[in-house]
């Protein structure tokens, strides 16, 4: 390795020395390059550091002269600003000075027309009002605005009330009928609306009413409202009532125009029904008796010395009528009255409000049922128990608002709400007591001859029991919780059902004691047959009553077998009343009849006998058939079962006894003796009961 480094040649050796050199020099030269270019960066470095510091010492120049500057014109703004808010409140201030001025003629001329303008002058009023309050309450200023906030304030009172009063009206009588009554034949009714303000004037009100509750602190106005609409809620129902009085008793049954005209083909809202009274339902089944009694139940002619119950005519049927539609307007009408006044009164006075504002009109609905109450009193005492009769539809429509009526007064005083129910009660406890006195009347009826039809038909306690007993039929679930309000056990166990029993048993007693009084009365009759045929047109009348008004239905409800009973009762009297004849057909038997032979001659006293029983049968046959004439059954089939069944007893026995007595000689003037044919005497017997034959 030495002896060949050794051995490279010299020029190579030079020309890499050359080489480096050669770079070397090219460093060099880089070397000073750079060199020149640091100095001139340090040139300009100090050059620009020059210039920023002479920038700085400009700016903190320029900071040092404008900062004042700035500070002086913040200031002036502010006192500008300053200033302007004074001048304002100087202004607001000086204006509240003047409010009393500026208001004097609209506050002197006040609201009426312009409420909103009106309103205004009151706000600014108020705010002067609490600026000299708050900052200079001893200024003769606050004084003013005081007044004339006063002044203001009883001028919006004043137009409260003359709105009330100039356009709050009586709902007219047709109104309030289309609101209460019902046409059953149209499915889809129009829900009446009672509309008791303009829209116009309503929203004037509520805005006074809003103002004064909020600014006015004064709770007077809604005495004013009450007072005011409660006149015209009694105004209401009072016109309603004079409507029926000058109405009913031309037209019958009085029913709403509006609601008469209403188209069935109007889809409209479907109103509730409502139990109306039908005038008339009174008298209904006393003129269907008043016709049995005069007519017979076949038609014709019976007694003619029979009344129906007296005192119900076409004006007590108003009165009841008018009564009752009064107690479902005031319903209606109190009802649409608190709608209104939800929107006029505070919430919390609300109830209070409708309470005071319900009174008057209630009280005098209250008023007339104890006037009705007291007057059924006065006939109970004077023993005319028909009278009660008047309190049964008045009744049944007041228990079937009841919850209606309740709902109406919900939230008012207890004693508000307790007069519907101690009406009722007084009318449950007169009603049973009237009952109960009626049912002991009919037992203890006198037996008066003066009194007895003369032909043996209906008696006038018959016609009168069963006519009460009808009235009882259609208003049988009142009755049935009239008698049940005075049963001990009737608060736990008052259902239908047994109110139903109660009925039954009240009716079954009138019957009974009924019964009992007729009985009594037959034996006022000298005549027995006559009393027989006073009994049996008696029951018939009642079990004929009884099935066609379907108190059957009721009786059975606790003695199922009554129409056989009357029946029987009937049959017997029948009975009774052939026995009467009894003494004419026994001059038909052979008793007393001599015994001989055909063709053979009779002794004087056997011709004899023969001649007295024939003048016997004449004579009787004759006195009954007179005297059997002048009575009656009214009863066409039982009159001619009863004819038909006499007949035939008759004519049989007198044909045997004729042809007993053919081919005999017993008188040289038979004729004398043999007065009648067989046909003939049916003739006769055909015409008994029969008054105009």
């Amino acid at each position: 390795m030495g002896i060949s480094s050794r051995m490279i040649p010299t020029e190579d050796a030079s020309a890499r020395k050359r080489e480096i050199e050669e770079k070397l020099k090219q460093e060099q030269e880089t070397l000073s390059f750079i060199r020149e270019n640091l100095e001139k960066s340090d040139q300009l470095t100090k050059g620009m550091v020059s210039i920023l510091s002479s920038f700085e010492s400009r700016l903190m120049q320029l900071e040092n002269s404008i900062i004042p500057v700035h500070k002086q014109t913040e200031n002036l703004q502010r006192l500008q600003e300053n200033v302007d808010k004074t001048l304002y409140c100087l202004d607001h201030v000086i204006s509240y000075y003047h409010v009393a001025k500026d208001t004097d003629r609209i506050i002197r001329e006040g609201p009426s027309g312009r409420l909103d303008e009106y309103l205004v002058c009151i706000a600014k009023i108020q705010k002067a009002v609490e600026y000299f309050q708050d900052n200079n309450p001893d200024s003769p200023e606050l004084n003013t605005v005081k007044a004339r906030f006063e002044k203001g304030k009883e001028l919006l009172e004043a137009e409260f009330r003359s709105l009330l009063s100039r356009y709050s009206k009586p709902v007219p009588p047709v109104l309030i009928l289309d609101a209460i009554t019902v046409d059953e034949e149209i499915d889809l009714q129009e829900e009446v609306v009672l509309e008791h303000l303009p829209e116009a004037v309503l929203q004037d009100i509520i805005c006074i009413s809003s103002w004064l509750v909020e600014y006015g602190r004064n709770q007077d106005f809604m005495t004013v409202y009450f007072q005011i609409r409660s006149s015209q809620l009694d105004r209401s129902i009072k016109g309603l009532k004079e409507h029926f009085r000058k109405n009913s008793a031309s037209s019958g049954i009085l029913y709403s125009p509006a609601v008469q005209t209403k188209r069935k083909d109007t889809p409209t809202k479907k109103a509730p029904k409502r139990p109306v009274y039908i005038p008339g339902t009174i008298r209904k089944a006393q003129n269907l008796l008043k016709q049995y009694s005069q007519h017979g139940l076949d038609g014709k002619k019976g007694g003619s010395n029979l009344t129906p119950l007296e005192g119900k005519d076409d004006v007590l049927d108003i009165e009841i009528d008018s009564y009752i539609h009064c107690i479902s307007a005031f319903v209606k009408l109190a009802q649409s009255e608190y709608a209104l006044l939800t929107e006029i009164i505070p919430e919390h006075h609300q109830k209070k409000t409708f309470d005071s504002l319900i009174q008057e009109a209630l009280d005098n609905l209250m008023m007339e049922g104890d006037n009705i109450v007291s007057a059924a009193r006065r006939a109970i005492m004077r023993h005319d128990y028909s009278a009660v009769l008047t309190i049964f539809p008045i009744l049944r429509h007041l228990k079937m608002n009841k919850s209606e009526f309740d709902s109406t007064l919900q939230g008012t005083a207890a004693s508000t709400k307790n007069k519907l129910p101690t009406l009722i009660t007084s009318m449950e406890t007169i009603g049973a007591k009237a009952l109960e006195e009626f049912a002991d009347s009919i037992k203890n009826d006198p037996d008066k001859e003066y009194n007895m039809p003369k032909d043996g038909t209906v008696h006038e306690l018959t016609s009168n029991a069963i006519l009460f007993l009808q009235q009882l039929l259609d208003f049988h679930e009142t009755a049935g919780a009239m008698l049940a309000s005075q049963e001990t056990s009737s608060a736990s166990s008052s259902t239908s059902d047994f109110n139903k029993r109660l009925l039954s048993s009240y009716i079954c007693k009138v019957l009974g004691n009924l019964q009992l009084n007729l009985l009594s009365k037959s034996k006022v009759y000298e005549d027995s047959a006559l009393s027989a045929i006073f009994l049996h047109n008696n029951y018939n009348y009642i079990l004929k009553s009884l099935e066609k008004s379907e108190l059957i239905q009721l009786v059975n409800v606790t003695q199922r077998k009554a129409e056989n009973s009357y029946r029987e009762l009937m049959k017997q009297q029948i009975d009774a009343y052939q026995r009467s004849w009894q003494k004419v057909l026994d001059n038909l038997t052979d008793r007393n009849m001599p015994v001989f032979q055909p063709g053979a001659k009779l002794r004087d006293r056997e011709r004899q006998a023969i001649k007295d029983k024939f003048k016997g049968f004449n004579d009787g046959l004759e006195e009954l058939c007179k005297i059997q004439k002048g009575w009656a059954i009214p009863d066409k089939e039982q009159r001619d079962t009863i004819r038909q069944s006499q007949k035939k007893i008759v004519s049989d026995a007198y044909r045997t006894f004729l042809q007993r007595c053919t081919n005999i000689s017993f008188t040289k003037n038979p004729e004398k003796y043999h007065k009648y044919r067989p046909e003939e005497v049916e003739e006769m017997i055909e015409k008994l009961f029969d008054t105009s034959a």
